[in-house]
């Protein structure tokens, strides 16, 4: 064993050596002079020194289009084995064009991610392949941007009332027909309330140091503030519009409140529609709901308010009533609504009780033409949604019936009649 480990290692080392050195030049020398032909997908593709007043359709801030091209490279192997589209990219420049040419793709177009000069030298010839460059009109344009309803479920305990405000604007600048496309059509935004927790509401009414709390007002956070707008950003752009800053989440607290006065009951002709008897000879009959109270009928069972605040109920509540309307049609079924008493001088009075509160925490500089604007759709929103419950989980529902010269209201239908 000794012996043939000696004539392989000692015997003739010095030729033995020799040959092991020559044999990695040469696997050396050839392994850098072995060439290929390699196709890469989807490499980047960036244009510089474009004109003032000129752009391309597709370019992104960092000069780079949305399309891509696909180069055939020629060069060394062990090169080319190692490059991929996040190794390359192409760059034309665009000095003294002012509308489209045919760019050549050659081999001083390249560019690399790396600063290894080899990567450079290891690539002899590019594939000829023509890129089509269309400059076009820079332009810079206000678009409308539309607040939606937001869509989820608002925070548990609380109901959601508005957004406002219910319309921005955002200036961009971009290819003429890209902008002019989106100016005409416009854009929405959408917040989802299920972003927003119970807590973070809990603690704004927490820390309100407004006189009068009718809302809890949520500002939207700034990264909420942005448009998506792929044909001209990779990344989604802030809302520069100055009101931007006033955008906000309306929300009330979810809670039944008592209504402390009875609910007149009233009877409405229309003049339009005639009746087979004289209205003045039809009455409403008291029952176990409706009692005359001083020749006044009133709702007589005890009512709770869900949906507005306590300040809107605080101030309605006494000039509202449940209106029946009196027709022959429908088979004696008849309608009803609840109606709010001279509802513009309670409108008036709703704003200048909040108006009232000079110390908004919220929006300290709005001003008092937009705030009464945010007052006065908050008032007929409340109005809007106002409904009556007869206990915390069930709505007032009646059903008036005209028979002969009498009506009756009872809170079920025919068909549910106990």
């Amino acid at each position: 064993m000794k012996t043939l480990l000696k004539n392989l290692f000692i015997n003739n080392w010095p030729r033995k050596s020799l040959s092991i050195i020559l044999a990695v030049i040469i696997w050396f020398v050839i392994d850098q002079s072995l060439t290929t032909t390699k196709t890469i997908n989807n490499i980047p593709v960036k244009v510089k020194n474009i004109i003032p007043g000129k752009t391309i359709d597709g370019i992104q801030s960092n000069g780079f289009l949305r399309q891509c091209v696909n180069l055939t490279l020629t060069g060394n192997k062990r090169v080319l084995d190692g490059l991929s589209s996040n190794d390359i990219f192409v760059v034309f420049d665009a000095s003294g064009h002012e509308e489209e040419w045919i760019a050549t793709i050659s081999r001083k177009n390249l560019r690399f991610n790396t600063l290894d000069v080899n990567v450079y030298q290891g690539i002899s010839r590019v594939s000829q392949q023509n890129f089509m460059i269309k400059l076009t009109n820079l332009v810079t344009e206000k678009i409308l941007i539309v607040i939606t309803r937001p869509v989820g479920k608002a925070p548990k305990g609380y109901k959601f009332i508005d957004v406002w405000p219910y319309r921005l604007y955002v200036a961009v600048s971009g290819p003429e027909d890209v902008v002019k496309h989106l100016k005409t059509r416009g854009l929405k935004l959408t917040f989802n309330l299920n972003d927003i927790t119970a807590s973070q509401l809990d603690d704004l009414r927490a820390t309100s140091t407004r006189k009068y709390s009718d809302v809890v007002r949520f500002l939207v956070p700034n990264p909420w503030k942005q448009i998506s707008l792929p044909l001209l950003s990779s990344t989604p752009i802030e809302i520069n519009d100055p009101d931007a800053k006033y955008l906000c989440i309306d929300f009330l607290q979810s809670e039944m409140i008592k209504l402390d006065t009875s609910v007149p009951t009233s009877l409405y002709f229309p003049a339009n529609r005639s009746l087979s008897t004289d209205p003045s000879k039809v009455a409403l009959v008291p029952n176990h709901l409706v009692e005359n109270r001083n020749g006044i009928n009133v709702i007589a069972h005890p009512l709770y308010v869900n949906g507005v605040s306590p300040l809107f109920l605080d101030l309605v509540k006494d000039m509202l009533e449940i209106v029946i309307i009196v027709s022959d049609k429908g088979g004696g079924d008849l309608a009803w609504s609840i109606q709010f008493i001279n509802p513009r001088a309670l409108e008036e009075r709703y704003v200048r009780i909040m108006t009232s509160n000079t110390a908004d925490d919220a929006f300290p500089d709005l001003q008092p033409q937009v705030r009464d604007e945010v007052l006065r759709n908050r008032f007929r929103n409340f109005t809007n949604r106002f409904q009556l419950y007869k206990s915390e989980n069930e709505r007032l529902e009646i059903y008036p019936k005209l028979r002969g010269n009498f009506i009756y209201i009872d809170e079920y239908r025919d068909d549910k009649s106990p």
